[in-house]
């Protein structure tokens, strides 16, 4: 392959890139040294598209896999003309290039009127995007002399429950777009036509926009944000103005919003960052520390969610708890107490949670949770899975009071906060000597991957490490919990500061 050829030919992946924007595309292409670190999260989904696609090849079994080889794509493409024409029915990962476009098909399979292709996702419907992939594959397809009779996109049944091994024609859907993709035709090639105009000249102008992280976080937002203010517009929360709107318009700082265009929580979210303010609703505040009373519980779940289930009985996407950390007080100006959990490695630990909460928590407990419809959808899960437990666990539900409401409802709300309620925002905020800075694992994602790590790893000191750092940062989710308490109980009944002594 050319220089030339190398630098303005296009693949399916740079098709779907440059439709969301032509600068992307562009950058890609002659200045990739400007894209940001590819972030864990998206090696993680990358990895999930390879097993996903791996299990869906169990629809269409027998097939013969075309390896990808970046150093000689006409190789792929010569092996997969000598697959088809020597009489294969099923290839993987088929590889053809038409208008100097090289694509690699997911499933081809030779049907009774043709060559169906199938596009394997990991999602759990169509998406819009979807669609042009499909139609670029079936240009390219068409174009190189296949004939292509029907054209499908193979996605993930989310109300699939495992029951034993794997049953690929269960977990996945199969949807035929054939006729929305060949109407498609002319609009893939008068798109082809003008990103190759794109990559011939200059750097294209485009400004940020909202196709920066629609449909997918851009590779160049690093570059391309690198002038926008940390006090900018797009720090509003919630949905109200149009920011993008704004920014057009020259209106770039929170400074310089005519507040009058805000809704009142974004009104009061730019007025008290800019006046550095805060605010706290005395009565409605004690009004919500009044319901909560002893004895005193205070959950956190840590859950993971995958796309393939991993035990019998969970779906696709389903939040598995696999830890949690419970503070207790039993009596006001008790010795606070602690339980804690967490799942050994590569063992469905759904029963031993369930088995474990329901002894742990008396009948009689208040249970305190940030965001708690997170714990309660946890909680409901595993009471629909256990009979055993459904009326403890229900109890439990019952019991449990959301202690972000009064953050959420900005009862209680400083500029600091800049909109957010989170308790990653509010801990530091209020408890200043409490903060996950510097800690190994410091979220929730972080949490999963270390939990993945650890049931990957066959090295005791590692696993070893890793179990102390998820307790660790469980344990400081629901100990951040109790100080907050201790807090919002102060503010309510001294006033004060929202923020805490450092």
């Amino acid at each position: 392959m050319t220089q030339e050829r190398e630098i303005f030919s296009l693949s399916k992946s740079r098709f779907i890139q440059g439709l969301q924007c032509h600068k992307a595309l562009y950058l890609h292409t002659h200045n990739p040294e400007l894209a940001d670190p590819v972030p864990p999260s998206r090696e993680a989904a990358f990895q999930v598209g390879f097993e996903v696609g791996e299990l869906a090849q169990g629809l269409f079994p027998g097939g013969v896999f075309i390896p990808y080889d970046p150093d000689n794509y006409d190789g792929q493409v010569a092996r997969t003309k000598a697959e088809m024409e020597k009489g294969t029915e099923v290839l993987y990962e088929a590889a053809f290039s038409h208008d100097d476009v090289f694509v690699k098909t997911d499933i081809l399979r030779l049907g009774r009127y043709g060559w169906e292709l199938y596009e394997v996702k990991s999602s759990g419907s169509v998406k819009d995007y979807h669609v042009p992939d499909l139609a670029v594959q079936y240009y390219v397809l068409r174009g190189a002399g296949v004939a292509v009779s029907r054209v499908c996109l193979v996605h993930i049944n989310n109300q699939y429950v495992r029951n034993g091994d794997l049953e690929p024609d269960k977990l996945f859907t199969i949807e035929d777009l054939t006729d929305t993709v060949v109407e498609m035709g002319d609009f893939v090639k008068a798109e082809l036509a003008k990103m190759r105009e794109t990559l011939k000249g200059e750097i294209p102008s485009t400004d940020i926009g909202p196709y920066c992280t629609d449909p997918f976080d851009c590779d160049f937002q690093g570059h391309c944000w690198r002038d926008i203010p940390e006090d900018s517009v797009f720090t509003l929360r919630d949905r109200g103005v149009d920011k993008f709107a704004l920014y057009r318009n020259g209106i770039v700082r929170l400074k310089d919003v005519p507040l009058d265009t805000l809704n009142s929580r974004q009104r009061q979210q730019a007025e008290f960052f800019l006046g550095k303010k805060e605010f706290t609703d005395a009565e409605v505040l004690k009004s919500f520390l009044d319901r909560i009373l002893y004895p005193l519980y205070f959950l956190d779940f840590e859950t993971y969610m995958v796309t393939i289930p991993l035990y019998d009985g969970t779906s696709p996407y389903q939040q598995v708890p696999y830890q949690y950390s419970l503070h207790y007080l039993e009596h006001e100006g008790t010795v606070l107490g602690h339980y804690e959990f967490l799942a050994e490695p590569n063992v469905d630990p759904k029963k031993d949670v369930a088995a474990n909460l329901c002894r742990e928590i008396p009948d009689n407990a208040c249970v305190l949770a940030f965001n708690a419809p997170f714990e309660i959808r946890v909680l409901r899960e595993l009471a629909g899975t256990f009979p055993r437990y459904k009326a403890k666990l229900e109890r439990i539900i019952d019991n449990t009071i959301d202690l972000a409401v009064p953050f959420r409802s900005r009862q209680v709300y400083h500029w600091e906060m800049n909109g957010s309620y989170s308790q990653k925002v509010v801990l530091p905020l209020l408890v200043p000597e409490l903060s996950y800075a510097n800690m190994e694992v410091a979220d929730g994602m972080m949490a999963m991957d270390a939990y993945f790590t650890m049931c990957e790893s066959k090295d005791p000191q590692e696993i070893a490490e890793i179990r102390s750092n998820l307790l660790k940062y469980c344990a400081l989710d629901t100990l951040g919990m109790v100080r907050i308490l201790e807090r919002l109980q102060e503010i309510a009944k001294n006033g004060g500061s929202i923020k805490g002594k450092e």
